[in-house]
């Protein structure tokens, strides 16, 4: 059972601190001690309506891009620390995640006005706490996108037996990912949501299937592995990480009709992802065995690879349109909140949206071509970022609540003495996962350079 978070009631000595914008488009909270915007208003005589969307396409949305990468690299951590350790922290991950995913809800449903991180920081830390985790999710969002696109030309690498340069491929993948990311509402790509959902599903599936009907002989399966710190850390990278798809959370609840059943969509997604992960990466490890390669569909046989990497695809461009459509939301909505611009159909607001959708992508694309290092400064950004997204900052946002909210004080956070341990211990493991993740991925970069196993940029 998790613990909610305080029922919303703007306290007057907290009332400056709810948002930094005007009140046009406000609403009441249902009390009569103040008032909050809402991200939209009233959108009955709006050409352009963002809160379209129910908690079933919420949660394919959600399902669609936290399920695609982190996946197929779970048994590759499963070969390192062996199969027990690996599960065990699989299924707790994606328990925690859950907790955390409710302290993020109950946060928004209280401050109706939160429509990305940054908002979420004005509240939490005033202008400093924006502007910096408005900058880390623009730049993880960013890291993402350049992540799907490697993975789609991978898969187009492996479709066409290499024969054409990956520059090309992943220019190729880059376009597409870009039109997909420029329709204004999540509403006008809830269907998407849905097939990206289902494609990655089945390409897990299949490749399960693919592994089974062909398991490596003499393969080597081990409950537990000694290992370093190092080592291990690196390896459950993975299954910490393959959660990390919380900062999308606020944008994506803003455009619901009824924010309130956004936890519907968490239980869903959380539910899913966990048996899924557990399910797919015993299977795979168990057929394949220690010599698993991440990601895992580069183990299996060519037909079986160019199968699923076809199938896969489609989560990958369409997770990499919602990271840079996201992106390109936040920094559209910093601008031009609550002017015509967002609502009505009009030249400025079009290019500019355009344009941000593009940035989004090609700076991506540059990233992930020029910079020989991206794949393991992408574990750097999901270290500094996501580990708090996902998991440390969720504590700071009941903390707030249960002090603010209410005018409780010390008081609250001491009579509710459980929800205050356990916030205080999110916020703590999140800044672990943060350090220690950040410590790998450096140490990784140097033992790159080092093995001479970093390339140069723009080769084929």
């Amino acid at each position: 059972m998790f613990l909610s978070a305080p029922s919303v009631t703007i306290s007057e000595e907290h009332k400056g601190c709810v948002s930094g914008n005007d009140t046009k488009n406000s609403r009441t909270t249902g009390t009569d001690e103040g008032v909050i915007e809402d991200v939209f208003g009233d959108e009955d005589d709006h050409d352009i309506r963002y809160k379209t969307l129910s908690w079933p396409f919420v949660a394919a949305f959600m399902i669609a891009e936290i399920v695609s990468n982190g996946m197929l690299t779970l048994p590759n951590a499963m070969a390192v620390v062996g199969i027990v350790p690996s599960l065990v922290l699989t299924i707790f991950l994606g328990v925690f995640a859950l907790y955390t995913a409710k302290l993020l809800i109950d946060f928004k449903l209280n401050h109706p006005e939160v429509h990305n991180m940054g908002d979420a920081g004005f509240i939490l830390f005033g202008p400093v706490g924006r502007e910096i985790l408005s900058f880390g999710t623009i730049i993880f969002a960013v890291f993402a996108v350049g992540s799907e696109l490697l993975s789609g030309q991978l898969a187009l690498s492996t479709l066409s037996n290499n024969g054409l340069c990956a520059i090309a491929l992943l220019a190729i993948f880059s376009a597409a990912t870009f039109l997909l990311s420029v329709p204004r509402t999540l509403g006008s790509l809830n269907w998407l949501g849905v097939l990206s959902a289902i494609f990655i599903t089945i390409c897990g599936i299949l490749a399960m299937i693919g592994a089974g009907a062909n398991p490596v002989p003499d393969r080597m399966i081990v409950a537990t592995v000694p290992t370093s710190f190092y080592e291990a850390f690196l390896a459950i990278t993975g299954p910490v990480f393959a959660y990390a798809g919380h900062f999308m959370f606020f944008i994506i609840i803003s455009e619901m009709r009824k924010p309130e059943d956004a936890m519907k969509a968490a239980w869903l997604l959380q539910g899913f992802s966990t048996v899924f992960y557990a399910v797919f990466s015993v299977v795979v490890y168990v057929y394949i065995g220690s010599t698993v390669a991440s990601p895992a569909l580069l183990s299996l046989p060519p037909v079986w690879a160019k199968i699923t990497f076809a199938i896969g695809m489609v989560n990958f461009l369409i997770s990499g349109a919602l990271y840079a459509h996201a992106a390109a939301k936040l920094v559209f909505f910093r601008f031009f909140r609550h002017s015509r611009h967002v609502y009505s159909h009009t030249t400025l607001g079009w290019t500019i949206w355009v344009l941000l959708c593009f940035a989004a992508v090609a700076v991506a694309f540059v990233f992930a071509t020029a910079v020989p290092i991206f794949s393991y400064m992408t574990g750097i950004t999901a270290s500094l970022f996501a580990s708090w997204y996902t998991y440390g900052i969720a504590g700071f946002f009941w903390l707030h609540d249960a002090f603010y909210l209410g005018g409780g004080g010390l008081a609250a956070l001491k009579r509710r003495w459980i929800g205050t341990t356990l916030a205080s211990s999110t916020v703590f493991a999140g800044a672990f996962m943060c350090v220690a993740g950040t410590y790998v991925s450096i140490k990784l970069i140097a033992d790159a350079y080092r093995d001479g196993l970093v390339g140069r940029p723009f080769t084929c």
